[in-house]
């Protein structure tokens, strides 16, 4: 008897294995975090670019602050006293100039020098605060005036140097302005700029074209006499001396005290350097020395 093997068992196909069950969500899970991390590092290179921008700006504003705190100022000229060197009125567009706060750390003011100060005690008898009386607005005045585009609140003034300490300044008709009996060359002081009604001008101009005799002034150690270039206009070292009643009865004023009209150097700011604005007037601001002709 023949045996016989049943040979649909030797060919039966192998059965795939069973796959696993999908579970519903999962690939959108994933699409959804990465979309999540994509976000997040977009916020986070949002933050990191305000954090940059906010640190420059501090660092800005600190280096600008300590520029004009110890290296150099801009002011506004708010009046005519040194024309034409310096333009200013109080209805025009004045120059504003950039001072420089370091030369006078390693040196004393020249005669000739254009300087700004604080005004001495006193001559700032009649100063009054130009500030609004609205906080809003003295706030926004003071800042402006920190970066030079209105005049600080405070009796800074603007002048040249004539004389410094030891020297002797004086003004009579016969010899006109001299430092130690010597006659100044002021190429500085222009006619075309005078008041035509105060022209001709008498030998020691002042204020309004009066003539100003003074002195003589011994200059004390330590201090400086200034005028304006505009000698009609600036109410200078001549216009806070002390006088004498006996010669200023006979026409001759700052005969009394030197400390009055003098301005200690401890009082000096700077240097003016240039003129910043307005672009038309841009250009350096040069120490011309009266005294080189002496």
């Amino acid at each position: 008897m023949t045996e016989t093997t049943d040979s649909s068992a030797e060919h039966r196909p192998e059965a795939d294995p069973p796959s696993e069950p999908e579970v519903p969500g999962v690939e959108a899970a994933d699409d959804h975090a990465d979309k999540g991390g994509e976000e997040a590092e977009e916020d986070e290179s949002k933050r990191s670019a305000v954090r940059e921008f906010a640190l420059l700006a501090v660092i800005a504003i600190t280096l600008y602050y300590l520029v004009l705190t110890f290296v150099a100022r801009p002011y506004l000229i708010p009046s005519e006293s040194m024309e034409p060197t310096l333009h200013g009125c109080p209805t025009c567009v004045g120059d504003r100039i950039m001072v420089d706060k370091v030369t006078y750390r390693f040196g004393a003011p020249q005669p000739g020098d254009v300087v700004v100060f604080r005004g001495p005690p006193s001559w700032n008898r009649n100063y009054k605060s130009i500030r609004s009386s609205t906080t809003a607005v003295r706030w926004m005045q003071n800042a402006l005036s920190f970066i030079g585009f209105v005049p600080p609140d405070e009796n800074d003034l603007v002048k040249r140097v004539i004389a410094v300490g030891g020297q002797t300044v004086q003004c009579r008709n016969d010899t006109g302005l001299t430092v130690d009996g010597k006659r100044l060359d002021e190429p500085y002081v222009d006619l075309a700029t005078i008041n035509p009604a105060h022209l001709p001008l008498p030998p020691c101009p002042g204020i309004g074209g009066t003539n100003v005799q003074f002195g003589p002034v011994k200059v004390p150690e330590g201090r400086l006499w200034v005028m304006g270039d505009n000698r009609t206009h600036s109410a200078d070292s001549r216009a806070h001396c002390d006088d004498v009643p006996v010669d200023r009865d006979r026409g001759v004023v700052c005969t009394g005290d030197p400390m009055e009209g003098t301005v200690p150097v401890a009082n000096v700011i700077g240097k003016t350097r240039f003129i910043v604005w307005p672009p038309s007037r841009w250009g350096g601001v040069g120490s011309v020395n009266p005294q080189h002709g002496q």
